[in-house]
């Protein structure tokens, strides 16, 4: 009954679209008085504080500042320029730049909306002068910043990592693989569509032009490399090297001369908007928990699931059609706050590995953001572009093909998630 009453109350609301912050802490209160436990109301403050204040956060807001701090002094434009200078020239050229923009940015952002937002307007821009459709600059922007959650360094793993008492480390590396593989993906399918549609063409870049534009767009580079060396060295905690990767960004501010106060305001202003954001969703998420936990509802769902998916792949793709249908609803990080303290007991039931099933699920949850009709990049960069949303819509349903693909891969081949870590880390 509780389970009935927390689930029906909490998607009721997101169904009216009142905040996610709202319809977790009202769910938990009314399912506290339903169960009989209304002298506990206290506890819900209590667990909010003690979620969100976890020592275990303190990479996320400097992992965001790296990625605002680029985006401000204008290191999302460079790195735009030295893809376009490798791959522009290639059949479906400001396509493969898109794709390959957003594996070099996403070491900075970390995250697919940020993606969007922070080389969405460069990217569109870009592709608008050069003679594409504002719909298909629009659609492969948000296809591409898919790539974003599986590069290091990535909030959306940090917090999976947090939640599944996983480490950061191994976490950061099952991302790389699949991160390649989407990229990749996307990449060929660009080239097919470029048989079948007359993209405009660019020449090859120069090798003067190549470095010029390599030595002020690999330098931005560095930063991803400060984070991933930091903690597989073991110098480091993720939060040490997020906040050396931030120092080291204002450094390269200045020696581009492109840092100012209005641009540091900038990005600690969307820094604190952003961070605040899901420290206060995991604070309440972690309210919810604790109610899940003292019913007991992860360990009756994993007696029960077990007679009905007759295997760890049945199981997978289970979940991974369930959090694609959510994420088309509901933010990322909310849905993993919610479900994976439900799943985790399932996950060591049917034997998986908790980092495989996290990447799974981030591939699952991530493909949301471009799934209509609630996709939030299709409205980001609906925003940027002009363009109609259904013309958008018309050019994004395509590329699924190659995203399912790649998640069906994921599922059957857990190689791809445990292979990086297993070799640097060694098995679990």
């Amino acid at each position: 009954m509780t389970a009935v009453v927390l689930f029906a109350i909490f998607l009721a609301l997101v169904a009216l679209r009142s905040s996610i912050i709202i319809a977790i802490g009202l769910s938990v209160v009314a399912a506290l008085i339903v169960s009989g436990f209304s002298g506990m109301l206290w506890i819900i403050p209590m667990k909010v504080l003690e979620n969100a204040t976890n020592a275990s956060l303190l990479a996320i807001p400097f992992f965001v500042l790296a990625g605002n701090l680029m985006n401000a002094i204008g290191i999302t434009e460079r790195i735009f320029n030295l893809a376009n200078a490798l791959v522009g020239h290639m059949r479906a050229g400001l396509a493969q730049v898109n794709v390959l923009a957003s594996v070099l940015l996403a070491g900075g952002t970390g995250a697919a909306v940020a993606d969007i937002a922070g080389l969405g307007a460069v990217e569109i821009r870009a592709m608008r002068e050069r003679g594409y459709t504002a719909s298909f600059a629009s659609a492969i922007t948000v296809v591409s910043a898919i790539v974003a959650p599986f590069i290091p360094p990535s909030v959306p793993l940090v917090v999976y990592a947090f939640l599944s008492n996983t480490s950061v480390a191994r976490m950061f590396l099952a991302g790389l693989v699949p991160g390649l593989l989407v990229a990749v993906s996307l990449m060929l399918f660009n080239r097919y569509l470029a048989t079948r549609t007359d993209f405009p063409t660019q020449p090859r870049a120069t090798g003067a032009e190549v470095l010029k534009h390599a030595r002020s767009g690999l330098l931005a580079l560095v930063a991803p490399g400060i984070i991933m060396g930091g903690i597989l060295s073991g110098l480091t905690t993720a939060s040490e090297a997020g906040a050396l990767a931030s120092g080291y960004i204002l450094l390269l501010g200045a020696f581009f001369r492109t840092l100012n106060w209005k641009a540091i305001y900038a990005a600690l202003t969307e820094t604190v908007l952003v961070t605040s954001m899901i420290m206060i969703i995991i604070g309440f998420a972690g309210a919810m928990g604790w109610l899940m936990a003292i019913e007991q509802i992860p360990q009756d769902l994993a007696r029960a699931l077990p007679e009905l998916l007759d295997s760890r792949y049945a199981f997978l793709a289970a979940i991974g059609g369930l959090a694609l249908v959510l994420g088309c609803f509901i933010d990322g990080v909310t849905i993993k706050l919610l479900l994976v303290p439900i799943l985790l007991p399932l996950v060591d039931a049917f034997v998986v590995d908790r980092v495989h099933f996290g990447i799974v699920l981030e591939m699952s949850l991530i493909m949301g953001i471009a799934t209509p009709p609630l996709g939030i990049g299709l409205f980001v960069s609906a925003r940027l572009s002009g363009a109609p949303f259904e013309t958008i819509v018309r050019d994004v349903l395509p590329y699924f093909i190659p995203l399912l693909l790649v998640l069906a891969l994921l599922v059957l081949v857990p190689g791809f998630s445990l292979w990086l870590p297993n070799l640097v880390l060694g098995p679990v």
